[in-house]
């Protein structure tokens, strides 16, 4: 297999044409198809993202730096399950188990099979031996396991795969922690960061901390079609239970400490000390993916604007993925396998 350095680098100068030719624009109407939550510009996006901060050579290799112990010397077969709320979500993973001198098999999404398959077939078309498959089977023999999915799909996967290394990631949300003296571009930021994918991401901020006295004006953008139902559905179940809220136009806020479960709802509360949010940050951790602010230190912490363009030292759920690779041996039932494209 080529280095994968270069086999990456390679395939985001592949995807810097991403819709511009007939093939392409054929993949992204099919994605659209097969997920009706994704838009055609959306997918651009998160290609145009992906290529941005996770396929440009030096930061690949600045990136693997960090891991002088990888390669490993014994590859192993690592299942990757994907998650589908946005495009091409599973990415990551399949980058690290390939990056790490790992057998990738991918189970992709439903809702994102599309794209995942175009991204696989590039890899082979770059080079035939790279070492990834896409698979339906979850009960194949594996000697590790990445998946994301639900609390509840998780559970399963903890039962099911009881006796390997899995990695598994749950529900999470993020949060956005302003000091009231916001840019007019930082806020434009906040929106994106809130409304981005429809708000489907666990990257997608969903909860507003706010010192006192202070509402920021937030351009609410244009919404998709089924986000603005979810919006209208929402609004009139609050307003039903007269519930106070702040209508947004294209999303509800409400004023509580605790995360939104509808879509289309945000949370806000007013905070008099930032220490008093470190402190509900410190104490939410585990439901936390990532936090928007610049007035707060955070391990997690991003820019306005950019929670939908992770980076690639920016692990979901603060979990080294290359780390935890690197500690994965094959069993003894599987050395010498290999992949089957």
């Amino acid at each position: 297999m080529k280095n994968a350095i270069e086999l990456f680098a390679a395939l985001g100068d592949r995807l810097e044409r991403f819709g511009n030719d007939v093939a392409t624009r054929e993949v992204i109407l099919r994605a659209t198809e097969e997920n009706p939550w994704f838009s055609p510009e959306e997918i651009r996006r998160a290609v145009e993202a992906l290529n941005r901060e996770m396929l440009q050579r030096n930061k690949l290799q600045k990136w693997l730096e960090a891991y002088p112990a990888l390669p490993v010397a014994r590859p192993a077969e690592v299942l990757v399950i994907m998650a589908g709320n946005i495009p091409l979500v599973g990415f990551f993973d399949l980058l690290c188990v390939v990056a790490s001198g790992h057998r990738c098999r991918v189970k992709p999404s439903a809702k994102d099979r599309v794209l995942m398959e175009y991204v696989v077939q590039t890899l082979r078309e770059l080079d035939p031996e790279v070492p990834v498959a896409i698979s339906d089977a979850t009960a194949q023999t594996a000697d590790a396991v990445i998946a994301t999915g639900s609390d509840n799909a998780n559970r399963y996967f903890r039962a099911h795969y009881a006796g390997i290394p899995t990695l598994l990631r749950g529900h999470r949300q993020s949060v956005a922690v302003l000091s009231g003296t916001e840019s007019e571009e930082q806020l434009k930021g906040l929106a994106d960061d809130i409304w981005a994918y429809s708000g489907l991401g666990c990257r997608n901020v969903s909860m507003l901390f706010m010192p006192e006295g202070y509402r920021p004006a937030l351009a609410v953008p244009a919404v998709h079609p089924k986000y603005r139902n979810n919006y209208l559905q929402t609004r009139a179940l609050l307003t039903m239970q007269h519930r106070p809220l702040l209508d947004l136009g294209a999303a509800v806020a409400v004023e509580q400490r605790e995360f939104p479960t509808a879509l289309s709802e945000l949370s806000w509360s007013y905070y008099r000390t930032t220490d008093e949010v470190a402190a509900w940050l410190a104490e939410h951790d585990a439901e936390l993916q990532c936090v928007v602010t610049e007035c707060l230190e955070h391990p997690r912490r991003v820019a306005f604007g950019q929670a939908q363009s992770p980076r690639l030292t920016d692990y979901p759920d603060a979990r080294d993925v290359m780390a935890w690779l690197s500690e994965i041996v094959p069993s003894s039932s599987s050395h010498g396998s290999r992949i089957e494209n």
